[in-house]
């Protein structure tokens, strides 16, 4: 739930400026509509009848979309500016949303199809981060871009604590739809406040080259031992976590009773799931925003990326086991947070390490693959998780807790002698 890093709260200064504060919305509000719908869509797309692959691909097609169109998002507003992009994708991104709200209030194979319709748009929409960013880069100085970078770290944090939390206040007030119809009227005001508010960043020129993807990079920068094993941790430690967050909900609903069938068929949702992704996200917005700095500073990278690793294992465990008969909410509240403050622990000193050794020249497009890498395991992790969690819930969650197992030994074993702590 925590992809980004929080910054520390003397930052907030940079909100100061319109420009700075429109494009933290922007990735705000896109972070806070994925929230909304998170906990509840794996739910609905079980109430419709859909098998465990389905729910799955149904889980990765917003990372799909983002992982294909991410940079072509980027060479697009390269040419033709930085505005028309996210005045496009803000303004989608609301549609996606009433297609979610519309489907989730139907039911058959046409639910379904608009919730797979709503994902892939939203994703589409949500790929929009490269372009957020390419904004801050545009109108910043050199010396002041990784700072306000920052800020997208923040949004993402928030977003993940907000966004269930309006999904339950959603649900319970106005319905099964309740969800869609807010992340829907958020984005469209962003796009309004987009409208009126944000200036071009970027005069387009003729002559904006297209990147062109790097493998030969990739197979380079992975026979380097270290940084290959980082980035594979970092694919293992995203892979998992997308297989928590996706069954997350489902386990819960089904160990302890909280979906509810009603009379006519209709589906009820308990707003306390939506509200268990919230906690999971404070937890994380807590780790990242005020503990990681210290913890690498006492242990080092090395030692915190297999702490991290360990905490993780140790939380998914006993999850599937869990009911209100054995050890109950207190018991699901404590491993919950204990996977919450492994994985939040996993990002910044794996990226960290893989800065320190990295050559000033190559930092971004090392940054960029490890992020591409990242974006496939949140595209394998919750189709594999779709797939297991249909067949049996405890397999899924012991094979992620041994791959973290190993994933701890390996981190302990071979990036101990690379003592490449922040200082």
């Amino acid at each position: 739930m925590m992809d980004g890093s929080f910054v520390d709260a003397p930052q907030l200064f940079l909100m100061k400026k319109p420009s700075l504060l429109i494009i933290f919305l922007t990735v705000f509000i896109d972070l806070v509509g994925f929230g909304i719908v998170l906990p509840s869509l794996p739910i609905f797309a079980e109430h419709l009848e859909a098998d465990g692959f389905t729910i799955g691909l149904l889980m990765a097609s917003y990372s799909t979309m983002q992982f294909i169109f991410a940079p072509i998002w980027g060479r697009i507003s390269d040419r033709v500016g930085r505005r028309p992009i996210l005045l496009f994708s803000t303004a989608g991104a609301s549609i996606s949303y009433v297609i979610y709200a519309i489907g989730s209030g139907m039911t058959g194979r046409g639910a379904l199809a608009l919730l797979f319709a709503s994902r892939l748009f939203a994703g589409i929409c949500g790929a929009n981060i490269t372009v957020a960013q390419a904004y801050i880069a545009d109108i910043s100085a050199p010396e002041e871009r990784s700072k306000r970078m920052g800020l997208i770290g923040m949004a993402f944090g928030f977003g993940f604590i907000f966004g269930p939390v309006l999904s339950g206040l959603g649900m319970h007030a106005f319905g099964v739809t309740g969800p869609g119809w807010i992340a829907a009227g958020l984005c469209a005001a962003n796009f309004f406040f987009t409208l009126i508010r944000l200036p071009e960043s970027w005069k387009p020129s003729a002559e904006a080259k297209v990147n062109q993807p790097r493998f030969a990079f990739f197979f380079q920068m992975m026979k380097k031992p270290k940084i290959g094993l980082l980035v594979g941790l970092f694919f293992l430690g995203t892979f998992v976590f997308g297989a928590f967050e996706t069954t997350l909900g489902l386990l819960v609903s089904h160990n302890f009773g909280l979906s509810v069938q009603g009379g006519n068929g209709s589906f009820v949702y308990d707003p306390k799931i939506a509200y268990l992704y919230a906690f999971c996200g404070t937890i994380g917005a807590v780790v990242q925003g005020g503990v990681i700095g210290h913890a690498v500073k006492w242990m080092g990278e090395p030692i915190l990326i297999a702490l991290s690793f360990l905490l993780v294992a140790i939380g998914l465990i006993p999850m599937p086991f869990l009911a209100p008969d054995s050890l109950g909410w207190a018991g699901l509240l404590v491993f919950l947070a204990t996977v919450s403050i492994g994985s939040s622990l996993t990002r910044p000193p794996i990226f960290g390490m893989l800065s320190n050794l990295t050559p000033a020249a190559e930092q971004g497009v090392t940054i960029g693959i490890a992020q591409s890498v990242g974006s496939l395991a949140r595209i394998a992790g919750p189709i594999f998780a779709g797939v297991l969690f249909s067949r049996h819930p405890i397999h899924l969650y012991l094979i992620c807790s041994l791959i973290s197992f190993v994933s701890c030994a390996m981190a302990w074993l071979h990036l101990r002698s690379s003592r490449a702590s922040s200082k």
